[in-house]
């Protein structure tokens, strides 16, 4: 049954509905001088995040960076880390390489869908507040690579808000097909318009990709923390 998240999300929508849709990339290079000032509010899942990763940890893939507000984080709690950073906005990873230069850090520029992960790389995954924007079919490819990336026995660690019941989740879909119907945006194009999956389906998604288990850790203010492993020993 809808809860009241669902009916201030369709009003919002009615109130927005003539609003043009933006390309994902363009959308956070144009936000970028109050961007870290506009995330502060997600300071403490920062912290928890790095806090989840193993001490032992010697490499960590980095799935939209951003400005590297997760990393400010994760570098003081593992100097020394090495960490392999993906993003599409140039000037997001730009400020990444200002504020974060001198560590161990390879900023990589480009989608984290089509690029070649690797295999048996990375210690610990982390995506901060980057995936919800996109389809159950299509994480669940991301979610493949992403496993193929970890040694055996890694995790990836995800902090995304989520749709708090399934007629949310049908309802931003419906409103994204809308919109890039409208805006005659081509299949494949990027926009910034929110389409957080549930909770299930977000689990779901993660172990159709490979994970031999996800589950959540906790929830601050509504927004989960998943731990998926990959299946295996690590070294």
């Amino acid at each position: 049954m809808p809860n009241q998240d669902y009916f201030d999300l369709k009003k919002w929508f009615e109130e927005t509905a003539d609003e043009r849709c933006e390309e994902m990339g363009a959308f956070f290079d144009r936000r970028i001088e109050g961007y870290e000032d506009h995330m502060s509010a997600w300071q403490e899942h920062y912290r928890r995040v790095a806090e989840l990763i193993p001490g032992s940890t010697r490499s960590i893939l980095d799935l939209g960076c951003g400005t590297g507000l997760e990393l400010d984080r994760i570098f003081e709690r593992l100097p020394d880390v090495r960490v392999t950073a993906i993003d599409l906005s140039e000037t997001m990873t730009a400020e990444l390489k200002k504020k974060h230069g001198g560590k161990n850090l390879e900023i990589i520029l480009d989608d984290y869908f089509l690029h070649d992960l690797g295999e048996n790389r990375f210690d610990v995954a982390v995506s901060v507040e980057s995936l919800h924007h996109f389809t159950a079919e299509k994480k669940i490819g991301l979610f493949n690579n992403i496993c193929n990336a970890l040694k055996p026995g890694g995790i990836y660690i995800e902090c995304d808000y989520i749709a708090s019941c399934p007629e949310i989740e049908e309802l931003a879909f419906s409103e994204c097909r809308r919109r890039r119907e409208r805006d005659m945006i081509p299949d494949g194009e990027y926009i910034h318009f929110d389409t957080p999956l549930t909770l299930e389906h977000e689990l779901e998604a993660m172990l159709k990709g490979g994970f031999e288990r996800a589950e959540m850790i906790e929830n601050i203010n509504g927004t989960p923390i998943i731990i998926a492993k990959k299946k295996g020993s690590a070294a």
